[in-house]
């Protein structure tokens, strides 16, 4: 059955067939009792984007209006490679049309949209967030010493550790961090990436993999972290694909109030958040004595502290969608 599967899984992916497609029957039988008095609005949030072709059914089966949140890009995600099919690309144009407000998670993400779907004053951005009353129980991890944490996943050849472990190269070298101890942690399934890479730049022995660890091991080192690094885009020339990357982690580093060394093309949308803040800073890749400057200045604790990062927070978030799923019920008329 493992095997079988895995074919399958194959074939579907070359055939362009929606992951989230098996999910969508069911959510669609689960549904399938409602009647309109049992709803108001229809909020569809992608991915799966198969959700999205189920809201359109619901909302005609009901009557009542859908509204579409995109968490990442359908057919314009810059960490997918290769081309998508033109009939994807006018099934998200139909559902866009129809919909009757769209949500996304960055300014720059939105402006793709309206470019390339033409989708009017519907659009809107609502950022991903950080649940405080989950990160408020969260005790951070004593490492000991200088820890440099890094949790998540790398998209080469966008997404890479190469310009962290350049500057942790110098960062070694220099007077004085010769004479304090510190070392770089990994939390994360590509061990590979980062043993590569750090034996190409001879600091392996700076290097602790901890692997796959449960959420609260992750959310605690990141509390206890002297430094996280977050990275978007190692490449110096962005598409506006590029610069609306904002992953969620950056929210939660936020909340947990750790200082943030942010890798990122200079115009993203990310870093407009890390300095709205103050809790970290941006640099580009190819800036490595930025970057080396920056970890002096963690290790001397010189660096600002934040100020704003509650207007990120879940309740405040959920304000903003509050108010655009209103809007859309009051104006919808009951055919």
């Amino acid at each position: 059955m493992r095997i079988a599967g895995g074919i399958c899984r194959q074939l579907a992916r070359r055939m362009n067939i929606d992951s989230g497609v098996g999910w969508a029957q069911a959510a669609a039988h689960a549904c399938s009792m409602l009647t309109p008095d049992d709803v108001d609005i229809i909020l569809a949030t992608g991915s799966p984007f198969a959700s999205f072709g189920l809201a359109k059914h619901l909302s005609v089966k009901l009557g009542r209006p859908y509204v579409l949140d995109y968490r990442d890009p359908w057919t314009g995600n810059p960490h997918v490679a290769g081309s998508v099919p033109q009939a994807v690309v006018r099934q998200e144009a139909q559902l866009l049309n129809d919909a009757s407000a769209i949500t996304i998670v960055s300014p720059s993400w939105m402006a793709s949209l309206q470019s390339r779907f033409q989708v009017g004053d519907k659009l809107h951005v609502i950022t991903n967030g950080y649940d405080p009353e989950e990160l408020q129980g969260i005790t951070p991890y004593d490492f000991g010493h200088f820890a440099i944490v890094y949790a998540g996943n790398f998209y080469p050849p966008k997404r890479v550790i190469s310009p962290v472990f350049a500057a942790l190269k110098r960062f070694g070298n220099g007077q004085d961090t010769c004479r304090k101890e510190w070392y770089f942690h990994y939390y994360g399934e590509q061990e590979a990436h980062i043993r590569e890479e750090a034996s190409r730049f001879g600091i392996m022995e700076r290097v602790v993999l901890h692997g796959t660890v449960p959420r609260s091991q992750v959310l605690s080192a990141v509390r206890g972290a002297s430094v996280t690094v977050v990275i978007t885009s190692v490449d110096q020339k962005s598409t506006v694909e590029d610069n609306g990357i904002v992953p969620g982690k950056v929210f939660e580093t936020l909340g947990l109030g750790a200082p943030m060394l942010l890798i990122t093309p200079p115009d993203s949308d990310v870093g407009r958040i890390t300095d709205r803040v103050g809790l970290g800073r941006g640099y580009s890749g190819n800036d490595i004595e930025g970057i080396t400057g920056f970890l002096t200045e963690a290790m001397h604790e010189n660096l600002p502290m934040p100020g704003r990062q509650s207007m990120y927070a879940w309740p405040n978030i959920a304000k903003n969608l509050d108010t655009i799923l209103r809007t859309v019920v009051e104006g919808h008329t009951c055919v």
